[in-house]
């Protein structure tokens, strides 16, 4: 008699799951996902309006969403509406933003933006989330959503490669903390994305030239492309997988 090896599961029946900048570009596409798999889905931004007709999409579409305004650079409010809620099992600590600039044009108050959001406020929205679930007894996964720019440099990119290496190294940290508590920690890294807010940037025939020649594959990436590895992250199906880093790159990091 041969021991087959078990098919592991994507589903997430049962689940809840928040989602910060949840009402477009990777934070709609992982809500929209995790709630296909089954799973309540809270969408999370500051506009009440577009993660109210995010969710309505999702609701209408036979699944479950719902909604929370939430600025999350604001770690009071932060707190209180985690400390409110039912236990998240899975988060995608997604909301975050880059203003790009050459290094010796940087203002203090861009810096100061880029790293109270991208990580100040995703260090302390997963340690939110964390403490709900260890309080409540429960395993979780935190999707900490970081890029290539972790793991490289680049130019005009300086202030947030130095948020992006910064959230792989809480990732890697969080990790070896919760892992008693049975809570994943893992990264998502993707390259560059065609999506609404990133098309004005590739109208730059030389900027679009050049991103094109790092990703080895020789195009964009789509956002239907990550919620794979969303899934995963998110799931039984990468149970072993804790303080690690999943880059979707393109093969920009290969070399």
């Amino acid at each position: 008699m041969i021991d087959l090896a078990k098919t592991p599961s994507f589903r997430l029946d049962g689940k809840r799951a928040l989602v910060t900048g949840g009402g477009r570009g990777i934070g709609l596409a992982a809500a929209s996902a995790l709630a296909q798999a089954g799973a309540h889905v809270t969408l999370a931004a500051r506009t009440q309006r577009e993660i109210e007709d995010a969710a309505q999409a999702i609701r209408a579409r036979g699944d479950k969403a719902g909604v929370l305004q939430l600025d999350v650079t604001d770690l009071d409010a932060v707190r209180r509406a985690i400390a409110a809620a039912e236990p998240f099992d899975v988060l995608v600590n997604n909301a975050g933003i880059n203003r790009p600039a050459p290094f010796v044009d940087v203002k203090i108050e861009d810096f100061d933006a880029i790293f109270a959001l991208n990580v100040r406020a995703s260090f302390f929205m997963a340690q939110a989330v964390a403490r709900r679930l260890i309080e409540a007894g429960r395993a979780g996964s935190i999707i900490n959503i970081s890029s290539q720019m972790g793991h490289v440099g680049a130019a005009r990119r300086t202030v947030y490669c130095a948020t992006k290496h910064a959230m792989e190294g809480f990732t890697k940290a969080m990790a070896i903390e919760l892992a008693p508590h049975n809570i994943r920690v893992n990264s998502l890294g993707p390259t560059f994305l065609e999506t609404p807010m990133t098309r004005p940037f590739f109208e730059d025939k030389a900027f679009r030239a050049e991103v094109l020649s790092k990703i080895k594959l020789g195009r964009l990436g789509q956002l239907d492309e990550l919620t794979g590895a969303i899934m995963f992250l998110a799931s039984d199906a990468s149970s072993l997988m804790t303080g690690a880093a999943l880059v979707l790159d393109g093969g920009w990091t290969a070399e």
